[in-house]
């Protein structure tokens, strides 16, 4: 895949592009990784796609100067630029993690732009408590931003909460990985930050699904600690029995899906007419 660059207003973009097929196939990598993630799809999917995967901001090789707001807006402005008749066409999201939630906000923004989309133990169908208090409330997020430069309460409210059995060791183990290490942490706190108006409503994606005819793949890993199968629930419960157009299918794999060693399974519904 050829490695291009995009500028738009204060921010340089980078992202990979490859493939030479009809459709566009537009992919969103999750949190701490890149547009590299998906570079192992070109032979795979490049005669029936032209992928376009990007770097999201503090991710890769993108270039962020706008601050510690990324609108979904910007997104789609992004797109435009990037794709060409994006405004024309219907095209195709893959999405992994993180990224499960930029592409459902997007789609609630843009249905009438995409006709199919495929979420790799996506991020964004429910809402984390914790999350939400960290980014979408003031206090929240000056104690996040505390929290993420003295983290000494926090790891020993994790190791506490784990020594009494309140949390299971992979959450501790997951905890730990993002605040023991300096710039992990603030890494941690400006992508969090950044992204934080990519925030998908289950009950207009709901309505938006079925109106534009819209098909989501939900790809789940049945040993995955980190975002489970019943998620899809929230969005499930709001459409009616034996409709077509959400799926669920589940791999017997943890979190990380965004692998050749899964990818048979969830690249076939990319083929799929």
């Amino acid at each position: 895949m050829e490695r291009c660059t995009l500028r738009l207003q204060q921010a340089s973009f980078s992202y990979l592009r490859g493939g030479h097929g009809p459709r566009t196939l537009i992919c969103l990598h999750g949190y701490g990784e890149s547009a590299e993630s998906f570079a192992f799809l070109e032979p795979l999917l490049g005669q029936r796609y032209t992928l376009y995967a990007l770097d999201l901001p503090w991710h890769g090789q993108t270039r962020w100067e706008r601050g510690l707001t990324f609108p979904v807006g910007g997104l789609a402005d992004l797109l435009r630029q990037l794709v060409p008749g994006f405004d024309t066409g219907r095209h195709t999201l893959l999405a992994y993690s993180m990224g499960g939630r930029v592409a459902l906000s997007l789609l609630e923004r843009l249905p009438h732009r995409f006709e199919q989309t495929v979420l790799l133990a996506p991020d964004g169908l429910r809402v984390n408590p914790w999350y939400w208090l960290a980014t979408q409330t003031q206090p929240g997020n000056r104690l996040f931003r505390f929290t993420m430069r003295h983290p000494q309460w926090f790891r020993g409210l994790v190791d506490k909460a784990g020594r009494r059995g309140w949390v299971n060791p992979g959450v501790r183990k997951f905890a730990h990985r993002y605040i023991d290490d300096p710039q992990v942490r603030e890494d941690l706190y400006r992508i969090w930050t950044t992204h934080r108006k990519f925030r998908p409503r289950m009950e207009r994606i709901s309505e938006l699904v079925p109106a534009h005819r819209i098909r989501i793949d939900l790809v789940f890993g049945r040993y995955d600690r980190i975002i489970h199968t019943r998620n899809a629930h929230r969005l499930l419960s709001r459409l009616p029995p034996g409709q077509p157009w959400v799926q669920v299918h589940e791999l017997e794999a943890g979190h990380h899906l965004l692998q050749p060693k899964h990818a048979a399974r969830w690249v076939s519904l990319l083929l799929q007419e």
